[in-house]
């Protein structure tokens, strides 16, 4: 299966209450429990309450891998539905007020708070994670590396976090913003090989900062649970089909990485100063703006049919070239920042903030699971 980069798709979702479309403070026992039962355990809590993540099986195949994450939504949404609650597929709630979250129990979680503290607290934030397992794992480091001048584009493609705590943020993607005051968050550092990033998880053990690699979340990381590289970077898409598109963007780019060795083989610290900045500008304009490319400024949208024509065979090869090119669909149409931010202004002249806000809720209910 190695060979066949076999991959898999996490998302997170807001548990909201189903009139209110607010946050629930406390995560029902009885929902998680059929939310579990009707999914083979394919649903989790998550730090905090108000959050749920759900998890594909491992796949070869885009389509089944779209059909089994729409029915995971759809399941969700309807076993919530039956408790009163809705779930909302968002990178910030654009009401919520961090002020009153509830940790979930757990060692863990208690170990995460007791450090991060009111960081912890603030992390009412839901991104999508994708898997893909390389031929070989010990290829994971190089190939993360390598893989840096695309990371900001995840990041413009995803997009739907224009809100926090009620207010317009300015930035197509906020949550970021907010996920980077973790520490061992952003954009990973310039290791070349596994033996560099195993000694810098272990100095980061042997000093008792950490238990484990999984706490490091970076935007991109060797996932220690599971022999795959991981995005991280996403904000959870609103539509499914948008986050199918970057999972075949990203499955797409391993291959074409792993095929070609020498493949930005030349990054450097300066290069990699770039990638931040671009990083910056995805979060602020989403898929509008600019980055800066080898000659200046390009557009998103140029830099993404570049992508997609560079990766063409590749995505061919995996049987996921229709869903890749979708990328460019979602820079031609926009985010679900871009929708939320035209629902709000469409509705805040006569109907003011909180009526134009409680549209926004609506429509990313609705959007979650159609």
């Amino acid at each position: 299966m190695r060979d066949n980069f076999s991959f898999g798709i996490e998302e997170e979702y807001f548990l909201v209450n189903a009139e209110t479309k607010m946050p629930t403070r406390a995560m029902p026992e009885a929902f998680l429990r059929a939310a579990k039962a009707a999914t083979n355990d394919q649903v989790e809590g998550e730090f905090l309450q108000s959050q749920i993540e759900v998890a594909t099986l491992p796949h070869r195949d885009i389509r089944t891998a779209h059909a089994e994450l729409r029915h995971l939504r759809q399941t969700v949404a309807k076993i919530a539905a039956d408790h009163g609650l809705a779930i909302l597929a968002a990178g910030t709630h654009p009401t919520a007020d961090w002020g009153w979250s509830q940790q979930s129990e757990g060692e863990r979680y208690d170990a995460v708070m007791d450090d991060l503290q009111m960081i912890g607290q603030r992390n009412m934030l839901c991104g999508l994670h994708v898997h893909v397992e390389l031929p070989d794992p010990d290829e994971r480091v190089d190939v993360m590396t390598r893989m840096l001048p695309y990371l900001p584009l995840f990041i413009a493609l995803s997009t739907s976090s224009p809100f926090w705590r009620s207010r317009p943020t300015g930035l197509k993607g906020y949550r970021l913003a907010a996920y980077d005051e973790l520490p061992r968050t952003g954009v990973p550092e310039l290791f070349r090989n596994k033996d560099e990033f195993e000694a810098y998880v272990d100095a980061l053990v042997k000093a008792g900062v950490m238990q484990d690699a999984s706490y490091v979340w970076w935007s991109m990381r060797p996932s220690l649970k599971h022999p795959t590289l991981e995005l991280r970077a996403p904000d959870c898409p609103t539509r499914v089909d948008d986050s199918i598109a970057i999972a075949a963007l990203w499955r797409s780019l391993a291959l074409r990485l792993t095929r070609n060795p020498q493949l930005n083989r030349d990054i450097d610290a300066v290069k990699r100063a770039i990638v931040v900045e671009n990083k910056w500008r995805a979060q602020r304009y989403g898929v509008h703006g600019t980055f800066v490319g080898d000659n200046g400024a390009i557009t998103i949208a140029d830099f993404t049919n570049q992508v997609i024509e560079e990766t063409a065979v590749d995505a061919e090869s995996l049987g996921c070239r229709t869903e890749m090119e979708r990328c460019a669909i979602i820079v031609g149409s926009g985010t679900s920042a871009d929708t939320q931010m035209a629902v709000y202004e469409q509705h805040g002249p006569a109907r003011g903030r909180a009526q134009a806000l409680s549209a926004v809720t609506e429509w990313l209910a609705e959007a979650t699971v159609q």
